[in-house]
């Protein structure tokens, strides 16, 4: 009778996915002639505040099947970190992202950790950390 194959897992990872409200703005599109064209690609309107819906999910580690990591609490502790409308001043996604990061990190040391951040689910970036 043949064994079942073993199963090979390189790493094994929870995400969640949750929503805020946020205000930023791109100072640098005011001036910038790469941005600030004057034609079809221009985005000298990013310099002044505006409003986005920033769509966050986040990946983080877990170290065995029955998740040392429950994935709702997860979820609803990070949502605690941001209450209101968030004021972002100049923060792109990938710098919203390092943020979060941090305070993840302190929380859960020493675990690979993924962070996706986007503006109204459309625009947006992955970071990936060790």
């Amino acid at each position: 009778m043949n064994k079942a194959p073993s199963i090979i897992v390189d790493e094994s990872m929870i995400w969640v996915t949750f929503k805020r409200e946020g205000i930023h703005k791109y100072p640098a599109a005011l001036e910038d002639p790469k941005l600030k064209t004057g034609d079809e690609y221009d985005v000298s309107f990013l310099g002044y505040p505006h409003r986005h819906i920033f769509h966050f999910r986040v990946w983080i580690q877990v170290k065995h099947n029955d998740r040392d990591i429950e994935f709702i609490q997860f979820k609803r502790w990070l949502e605690n970190l941001y209450q209101g409308t968030l004021e972002l001043d100049y923060k792109s996604c990938e710098m919203i992202a390092d943020d979060l990061h941090t305070q993840i990190a302190k929380k859960h040391p020493g675990r690979k950790i993924w962070i996706e951040v986007s503006e109204d689910g459309e625009n947006g970036c992955i970071k990936k950390y060790k």
